[in-house]
């Protein structure tokens, strides 16, 4: 693209800044960038931090470069050429500065390119791990789609950079030939794809008659369609650039010759690219409102609780106090002084009525009758939010004829024909290392997580 107009720049900047705010804020509604931390939760693994980093690494990239060849073609501008017109200045005639800065720029584009098929090429093999696993318990790590997914993460890591360096004599042969390796490996990568969005609609079907609870269904069936609209916007970044490589790398061109057809696919292009990888980025780390909302709302809960401990605390010290006065002040506000009350004869002590009805339980005249179905309390610990705040735990009455929610996922389990991971499925990422253990299982071990 280095012989089109620098507008065309100018859209993949404004595109890919965009992309980055739309990073800032999503991670920082998802949890507040704890994300990016290196120890982050139990699910904190390498793999994990592997593929935050991968993806989050080719955003900048893709800004940086579009930024950098937008500037260097609004400095140099339009000239004037024989049997051409006004044409963007050619790279030959670019300042010496500017000439150095193309490679640099190439190579920060094809790193950006290969880390975003590392990441397309995981969420490949692992839909096809998902889909095929079936009710045996295997591990993502020792399957042969995560074998498959280090190799091709190699290859690709190392054969797109090469491909610049060994082209860079001549920067439009350079940029053709850039262009050209990475939409072959998006574009196979992308057709791919087609089978996995064609089954998955059964594989959710089978799931339902399996009895996989119905978050989970919904959470499949989000992912499912947000894949289906990215890979529209993936052929719309592949396509345009695949056709104006093809057309770089034969010695008469036809496509690159036109300035509108150069500018409508290079601009296409770019709003391709930036949407399937902010719909990357849902899919990576999708936001629950819900919960969102639930941990807001108990963070207002918990300071209302402190506020009212504190005003508690401020009229136990006044009723301390009115306690010293001399017993002739005191009176209970009738007018009538305290020490007038009649005592009993058994107890010396003020008699003092309460409502059963509103302050304490019926009592079953035979408990043993009804023991059955007297509700049991049951103990809720602390609980950490994804916002990070403590929801203190408390003693309810759980009801006799319900499952607790780690029962009925525990049964759910054992009951359905699935893989175990089906049932607590959350991102692509969100994988955990050695055998797999289920979300409730977890939260048993450690009652501390959300």
């Amino acid at each position: 693209m280095s012989h089109t107009t620098p507008a065309t720049y100018l859209v993949w900047s404004i595109l890919s800044v965009l992309l980055g705010c739309f990073l800032v804020f999503h991670l920082y509604k998802f949890d507040k960038f704890k994300c990016l931390k290196l120890n982050n939760g139990p699910y904190a693994g390498a793999f994990k931090r592997l593929m935050t980093y991968t993806y989050l690494l080719s955003v900048p990239c893709v800004i940086v470069y579009s930024i950098g060849f937008a500037s260097i073609k609004y400095q140099e501008g339009f000239t004037v050429l024989p049997d051409y017109g006004i044409v963007p200045k050619p790279w030959q005639m670019w300042s010496q500065r500017n000439k150095s800065a193309i490679l640099p720029l190439y190579l920060l584009f094809t790193v950006s390119w290969s880390l975003e098929m590392v990441t397309h090429l995981e969420e490949l093999c692992f839909w096809l791990f998902l889909v095929n696993s079936g009710s045996v318990q295997q591990d993502w790590f020792r399957s042969l789609y995560f074998k498959t997914w280090i190799v091709g993460s190699l290859i690709a890591i190392s054969y797109m950079p090469l491909v610049t360096i060994f082209t860079r004599a001549d920067p439009l042969k350079c940029e053709a030939f850039t262009f050209l390796a990475g939409s072959l490996g998006s574009l196979s990568l992308t057709l791919w794809f087609m089978p996995i969005l064609w089954a998955f609609p059964t594989f959710i079907n089978n799931l339902k008659k399996n009895g996989v609870d119905i978050r989970t269904i919904v959470r499949l069936t989000t992912f499912h369609e947000l894949n289906c609209l990215r890979v529209v916007f993936r052929f719309l970044f592949v396509a345009p650039l695949l056709i104006l490589a093809i057309d770089g790398v034969r010695p008469h061109q036809h496509v690159n010759e036109s300035p509108f057809w150069t500018e409508f696919l290079a601009s296409v292009s770019g709003i391709g690219c930036c949407i399937s990888s902010a719909i990357t980025l849902v899919i990576f780390f999708p936001r629950s409102v819900e919960g969102e909302i639930q941990s807001r709302h108990a963070t207002r809960e918990k300071s209302q609780s402190r506020n009212a401990r504190g005003e508690s605390r401020y009229s136990e010290r006044d009723s301390f106090l009115k306690s010293k006065r001399p017993s002739s002040a005191l009176s209970d506000g009738l007018g009538t002084p305290l020490h007038d009350f009649k005592f009993a004869d058994t107890d010396q002590k003020p008699r003092m009525s309460l409502d059963l009805d509103t302050q304490l339980p019926a009592v079953s005249p035979s408990p043993s009758a009804n023991a059955h179905l007297t509700p049991t309390p049951t103990f809720q610990p602390n609980r950490r939010v994804a916002s990070g705040m403590v929801i203190e735990g408390s003693v309810t009455q759980a009801s006799p004829t319900r499952l607790t929610e780690r029962a009925l996922a525990a049964h759910d389990e054992k009951m359905s024909g699935v893989h175990p991971f089906l049932h607590n499925f959350t991102s692509p990422i969100d994988i955990m290392h050695g055998p797999q253990k289920p979300l409730w299982y977890v939260k048993r071990r450690n009652p501390f997580i959300a």
